[in-house]
Formats: structure tokens, C-alpha cells, sequence
């Protein structure tokens, strides 16, 4: 049988390729058995089987096949197809469990499309397994197994949130979910080569008003080295959606689509680009983000082009959706924080497909084992049942016994009260007063947290929240320059509703910075929580975050000794968290806007609203989820979910790297080998020529000793595992030892002598510009903007590029 698209379906009995291993099999064929569509025959009739059965498929070649399986509920007077209830498996991989169409919701027929891998084991053969359940049976109308084309899937793909590559492994199968033509309309099997289908994006845009699509010539569009067309056809390069016009002078927000999917699975996202709204290069700068976090920062398509208007280009993402996540992948793209660009975005195609789980299941987190049993009777079922019950008692009381114990060994020690606040009083009203209405009720005061300022007062502090106040805006919001009736002068973070960051980071830091007093710690002078408000209240640190004296603002270039003491103090700073407090704490967002300086450039730790207290004596890490910023992010932590020091550690060695090559941990705009600081420079640190990519400033003045020592500490910290990684207390001493060579090297060298120092370098490597929007402050200091995404949602703490 031949489709109208080119397909030929071929009768599996009778075929020199396809066996089927039972002999309970029946063909059923729906009465007029021949239509007008050669499309529709394919549905007309169903093999129906009454056990469990195996079809084994031979194949031409080794690797990737797509396998499609089309279920069509055959109308027969001996079968009800439509309540059916099956389970189907492939080479091992479950790919449907209890499915049945008589809750589906599909009144047309229903293509179910997989990646499976056909090596190893399986080369040249592809079984597939179908077994009914419950005294039913199972039916399928046809099959198709056709070879993937060489790198259609990558081996790695960038991670969401995003941080270092992910190995994808090559026994992963893939269930393809969506499939979508961004502003354009539906493709059939007929106009792509692999016969893929295309569906239009409209009933995922969740506010159409946002977006126009627009369409280019489809014979236009190019494909440059390393971008097939089977990738994608033409016809998904050709249209797109684009940011609409809102008709006002600085155009914020996001375009967004949403799509259903089932939580406890990773996924691969596939996004497709190109370039069909300028009119020339270099003009479409934009932000892409995932799930709230960034996937694409400042993403300019035709700087992975080479430099092609109309070309075409894929990007690879894996987002893992956890069992108490949101079923749902939502896809923003909207205008980047840059200056100077237009304020568009685009998006031409996604394709999401559902990565198989670690038991080899595409349903539910089923192992394929369960699935093939071919016994289902209700004693095995029962005792199933009574395991289960009991091994679950066991568990109960063994987690009893060992609460009770530790209870019982050291019923003093007081329990954390990170997951134990009280919900916050709600003021009503206006407060004219000095002193909060309400505010000895208040949980935090209960603790005795630091000073509780009025709303009023601190609205005198900063002249009624006065923009010419302002220091700059973070995550959590607009943080401005105050002074108290006292004289004290201070920085003013004010809670921003709409703002990523909330409620929780709002406590932990007060927990946090009421508790900690250390001279390489900023300060928390007090808190509002008045009127629904939440302000935090900081000793003003005058010379702003550290990242601003590295790049993208015109103060002077620090000296290779000021940056050693700025390092010493944040180590110090951390170390105390570590070791000094009476808990372990870790701060997870240890980065560079992180670290602010006073007017002597004394340098202190800042923003404790991601802290999490570490393991305690009888434990080696703390199971958590991932938060952090992404450049700055522990691979290993990221990997495992697993917290411990040693992932500040980490943080902080890329931090060294930007303090010594003054450039973002993170910059997109540089070659693919550059993006990422800690890869490149590290690449640099192990060929022993770390010199080569320095900041230009520090050339003639750095001691190539004390170069090297920095170098070692940064390589160490910034160890693929923690337990490879030195502590904060041998990172100080290094860097403590980095400065004595610096300063023995200064007080020794003559002008004669200066051997031992870095020259100009002839084949200095270009430095191109800090792209200053990879990392925003989260503090007081930073002037840039707070990105206007249109999700106004509660406080996620990886929406926005600038971290968190």
C-alpha cells in the first residue's frame, strides 16, 4: 500500500522481514474495507492479538530508528478495539503501559512516535513486544522503522538550568511529544523527508496578541555546514513568530508558549532558528528561556551562521521535570538588556521529545520486565501488594527508630527552622508612624532577628523611595540609598511582587545575617515587613559589587594586589560560613556581583537569600534542589542534587578566573570554545600558559609566581568532583601566599631585573567586549534594568539571565 506522501506499507504476513511469534492473531478489517484516501486504507484494518505476542522487525543497519505505531480502533462485531487495554515494549524500552483509547480523547487515528537504538544486542533487529492486560487484547494497524540519519541527536546537549554539557547516554530512547511549526501552518509526512508532522503553534501561544508570524520564501532559506535539511525541512525555517508591535518606545515583554507534559521524566528540547524578519546582520539580538531560566542569553542567530541572513540553526536543551513538578515546558523568547539592538525576538520550531528513565520506560517510570510478564493472574498481584505493604512498615519503622534515637541522644540541639515559619501578619492600612502597626506579633521579631524599621521610616530614608536614590536593580528588586534618623547611611532592598525572588529568601536572609557578624560579611541593619512589604535594610557598601571594577564600567582597572586582597577577603568571608558559625552554611550563589566593596575596597560576601544550612556531623551532603546562578553552578551538584561546601568552593574558583581575566563567567557572544570561563581558562591553566589570557591591565605587573600559585588554587577549586577540591581554609592560604610572592617579587625587582614578571605579549588573544548582561547584580549597586518578562508568576529562581 503506497500513501500519498511516498510511504509503502507492506503486509506483515507473508514478509521476509517481519515474524510474528504467536499464532492468537486475528486481522480484522472495518466494512467498506477500501476509501477513497490510499491514507485511510492504512487504518481500514488491525492484526488483534489475544496473548502476548512479538513482532521482530529485521533492519538494514545498525543505530537510531524512528519507530511510528498507528492505532486505529477498527469497528468489528467480535472486538471492541476502542477498550482494549495493552501494553507495549520495544527492544527492552516501555513505550506504552495499560494504554487503551477509550480514554484517550482521539476520535482519529493516533500515531505514536519513538527514537529506539538498534546496536549492540539488537543490531538489525527490532522486537516489539505487545501484551494485553486484564483478559483483553491488544491491536495495532501499522508499523514504520526508518534508519536515523547520522547526528540527528547529539551526544551532549546544554542543561536547564544552564551550566556545564550533559552527556546524553546512547541507550536513551526518545517518545516525540511535540512537534511545531512556529507561526506557520501544519506540515505533513508529504513535505519533509523523514515524514515527520509539524503541527501550527497556535493552540500553545498563551497570549496570541503577543506575537505575529511572519513568512519567508522557503527556497530562501539556507543551510550552512553542520545543519542538514533533514534536521528540519525549509518549510519550519521559513516562518516564524516575532515579538508584535506594541506601539511604545521600549518594547518588554515575552513571547510564550506552554505545553503539557507528563512529570518524573527529562526532556530534549530542539529549538530552530532563523533569521527571516532583518534586513540585515547583526540586528537581532534576543533572550531565550526555559521553564523561567535561561536557556539563550543575548542570542545573536547570525553569529552561529557564519554571518548568513535566512540560514538556519538548531540549539539542544535537556530540562528534567521532577514528580512534584508543574507538568508543564514553558518557551519564552523576548528582546535581550542590551542596548543598542531592536527590541524583537523569534522562534521558527520546537520539538520536544520525553527521554526514557533510567528503568527503560517511556510510561510512568515502568521497567519493561514488569511489563513483559506474561502472567498476570491475581495471586501474583496480591502478593505483589503484600510485599510492598510490608516492606513499607519496615521502612516506617526503621525511619521511627532513627528519629526517636536522635531524639534520644541529643534532645538539646535545636531543630533547624528553615522549613518551620510561620506565615507572616498581614498590616492593613496606612502607617504614619515612627513604629510598625503590629509589629510585636511579628514571626521574625519573635526570634529576636535584628531592628524591624517602619514603613514610614524607611520611606524618609530614601526621600519616598526617590529614583535619584536608586543604586540599581536586582532579582528581588530596586535597591536604593537611604539615610536613618541616626545619620546611618544605608542600601534599601525593596521586595519587588513581580519579582522571581520572595518570601523564602526574604526569611533566610534575615535568619541567616542576624546570626552572622563577620567583618567579610556584609551587614543587616534591619527589615520591614509592613503593609505586605519586603525590605531589607544593609550597611551601604560604597564601592558597589566587584564585578563592576572588573569590566563593563569605566572606573580603573584594580591592581593585581588589590585583586589578591579582594579574593582574601571573600575567602575569609566564606570560610567563616564554613567553619566559623555554629552551623555549616553554604551560600550557593557565591559570584562576583556577590562580592561588594566599601570605599577601601574591603571586600564582603553579600546575599544570603539561597543559603541552605550544610550536612551535620552524621551526613556527607544535603539533598537538595538545584539553585545557584549558571556559570558559577557545582557540575557535580548540579548532577546529583547533592549540597556541600565544596560547591562554594566551586563557585568561587570560577569567581577567580573573572577577577584575573576581567570578563563574565558566561559570555555567549565569544567562540563556543570561550563562552564558558572556567572550561577555557582551565584549558589554558593545564597547557601551563595562563599568562596568554589575562587581563591586558595586569600585563608587566604580575609575577609570573604569584600568577602561577592563583592559577593552581582556581584549577583545584574548580574540580570536576568535590572531593577532589581543597577546603576555604587552603584556598585563603593560597591566596594568602599568591600575595606574599606579589609583594616579595615588588620590594626585590628592579628595572634591571624584572625577568620574573609577564611581559607584553605579541599574540595577545582579543578580549571582546564584556557583555555586561550575563550576570546582573542581585545588589544595590548594579544600574542595569530588571528584565520586564511577561511572566509575573510567583518567585522562580532561574527565570532571569542574571542569575539566581
Amino acid at each position: 500500500m503506497e500513501l500519498e506522501d511516498g510511504r509503502v506499507f507492506e503486509p506483515d504476513s507473508g514478509n521476509p522481514y517481519v515474524t510474528v511469534a504467536t499464532s492468537s492473531t486475528v486481522v480484522v478489517v472495518s466494512e467498506p474495507q477500501m476509501s477513497p484516501s490510499n491514507d485511510m486504507n492504512l487504518y481500514n484494518s488491525a492484526r488483534v492479538f489475544g496473548e502476548a505476542s512479538v513482532y521482530n522487525i529485521a533492519t538494514k543497519q545498525a543505530g537510531l530508528h524512528w519507530l511510528r505505531l498507528h492505532f486505529n480502533p477498527v469497528e468489528n462485531p467480535h472486538y471492541d478495539l476502542r477498550s482494549a487495554c495493552f501494553s507495549v515494549v520495544a527492544n527492552g524500552i516501555t513505550l506504552l503501559h495499560r494504554f487503551s483509547l477509550s480514554n484517550s480523547g482521539y476520535s482519529t487515528p493516533l500515531i505514536k512516535e519513538y527514537v529506539v537504538d538498534l546496536s549492540g544486542k539488537s543490531w538489525r533487529k527490532l522486537v516489539l513486544k505487545l501484551n494485553p492486560l486484564n483478559g483483553s487484547v491488544a491491536f495495532i494497524n501499522g508499523v514504520e522503522v526508518i534508519s536515523v540519519p547520522n547526528k540527528q541527536f547529539p551526544s551532549t546537549a546544554s542543561p536547564i538550568p544552564l551550566g556545564a554539557s550533559v552527556e546524553i547516554p546512547s541507550e536513551i530512547a526518545y517518545e516525540t511529544v511535540y512537534r511545531v511549526n512556529m507561526g506557520g501552518p501544519l506540515i505533513t509526512p508529504k513535505n519533509d523527508s523523514l515524514w515527520r508532522t509539524w503541527e501550527p503553534d497556535g493552540p500553545f501561544l498563551l497570549n496570541a496578541a503577543s506575537a505575529r508570524n511572519v513568512t519567508k520564501n522557503p527556497s530562501l532559506v539556507k543551510f550552512p555546514d553542520g545543519v542538514s535539511p533533514e534536521i528540519a525541512p525549509n518549510w519550519v525555517y521559513s516562518t516564524a513568530q516575532e515579538m508584535a508591535d506594541a506601539n511604545v518606545t521600549n518594547q518588554k515583554f515575552n513571547i510564550s508558549w506552554s505545553f503539557k507534559v507528563q512529570n518524573g521524566f527529562s526532556y530534549f528540547l530542539r529549538m530552530h532558528f532563523c533569521d527571516v524578519v532583518s534586513i540585515s546582520l547583526g540586528n537581532l539580538v534576543f533572550n531565550v528561556y526555559v521553564n523561567k531560566q535561561s536557556a539563550l542569553n543575548t542570542f545573536d542567530i547570525s553569529s552561529r551562521t557564519m554571518e548568513l541572513l535566512s540560514a538556519a540553526y538548531y540549539a539542544d536543551f535537556v530540562v528534567n521535570l521532577p514528580k512534584n513538578s508543574d507538568k508543564k515546558i514553558l518557551v519564552q523568547v523576548g528582546p535581550s538588556n542590551l542596548g543598542g539592538f531592536s527590541s524583537n525576538a523569534i522562534l521558527n520550531g520546537l520539538e520536544i521529545l520525553k527521554m526514557s528513565s533510567p528503568t527503560g520506560s517511556l510510561d510512568g517510570n515502568l521497567a519493561a520486565d514488569v511489563i513483559d510478564s506474561k502472567s498476570s493472574s491475581s495471586k501474583k498481584w496480591m502478593v505483589l501488594a503484600i510485599s510492598s505493604v510490608l516492606v513499607g512498615f519496615g521502612v516506617l519503622v526503621l525511619l521511627f527508630a532513627g528519629f526517636f534515637y536522635r531524639r534520644r541522644v541529643d534532645p538539646k540541639k535545636p531543630r533547624r527552622q528553615f522549613s518551620s515559619w510561620l506565615s507572616f501578619p498581614t498590616h492593613m492600612g496606612i502607617s504614619n508612624s515612627k513604629v510598625s502597626i503590629g509589629s510585636s506579633a511579628s514571626t521574625l521579631h519573635s526570634f529576636s532577628l535584628g531592628r524591624i524599621l517602619s514603613f514610614a521610616e524607611i520611606k524618609e530614608a530614601t526621600n519616598n523611595f526617590d529614583e535619584s536614590f536608586l543604586l540599581g536593580v536586582g532579582g528581588f528588586g530596586k535597591v536604593y540609598k537611604g539615610v536613618l534618623e541616626n545619620g546611618t547611611v544605608v542600601a534599601v532592598k525593596r521586595g519587588n511582587p513581580r519579582s522571581q525572588q520572595g518570601l523564602n529568601e526574604f526569611r533566610t536572609e534575615i535568619l541567616m545575617l542576624s546570626k552572622l557578624r563577620h567583618r567579610h560579611l556584609v551587614s543587616l541593619i534591619g527589615y520591614c515587613e509592613e503593609l505586605n512589604e519586603m525590605i531589607l535594610v544593609y550597611e551601604f557598601m560604597a564601592g558597589g559589587p566587584l564585578r563592576k571594577h572588573l569590566y563593563g564600567s569605566n572606573i580603573s582597572p584594580l591592581t593585581w594586589k588589590q585583586r589578591l586582597e579582594i579574593c582574601i577577603g571573600a575567602a575569609k568571608g566564606l570560610h567563616y560560613l564554613h567553619t566559623g558559625a555554629s552551623d555549616i552554611i553554604i551560600h550557593r550563589d557565591v559570584k562576583t556581583t556577590n562580592i561588594l566593596l566599601d570605599e577601601n575596597l574591603t571586600s564582603k560576601v553579600a546575599d544570603f537569600g539561597l543559603s541552605k544550612l550544610g550536612p551535620t556531623l552524621d551526613q556527607t551532603h544535603v539533598s537538595t534542589a538545584v539553585k545557584g546562578s549558571f556559570g558559577y553552578l557545582d557540575p557535580e551538584y548540579y548532577r546529583r542534587q547533592q549540597l556541600t561546601e565544596k560547591s562554594d568552593v566551586y563557585s568561587f574558583g570560577v569567581v577567580l578566573m573573572e577577577v584575573l581575566c576581567a570578563r563574565p563567567a558566561i559570555n555567549p557572544t565569544l567562540p563556543r570554545e570561550q563562552v564558558n570561563i572556567a572550561e577555557w581558562a582551565m584549558n589554558w591553566q593545564k597547557k601551563g600558559r595562563l599568562e596568554k589570557i589575562i587581563d591586558p591591565h595586569l600585563i608587566e605587573s604580575i609575577n609570573l609566581d604569584s600568577l602561577r600559585k592563583f592559577g593552581e588554587t582556581a584549577e583545584k577549586c574548580l574540580a570536576e568532583y568535590g572531593v577532589e577540591r581543597p577546603t576555604m581554609g587552603d584556598v585563603l592560604w593560597n591566596l594568602e601566599y599568591a600575595l606574599q610572592l606579589q609583594e616579595a617579587s615588588v620590594q626585590t625587582v628592579s628595572a634591571e631585573n624584572s625577568a620574573n614578571y609577564i611581559p607584553d605579549i605579541p599574540e595577545w588573544l582579543p578580549q571582546t567586549e564584556a557583555d555586561d548582561t550575563c550576570h546582573m547584580s542581585l545588589h544595590f549597586m548594579s544600574t542595569d534594568q530588571e528584565s520586564d518578562a511577561t511572566s509575573s508568576a510567583v518567585f522562580s529562581q532561574l527565570i532571569d539571565p542574571r542569575g539566581r
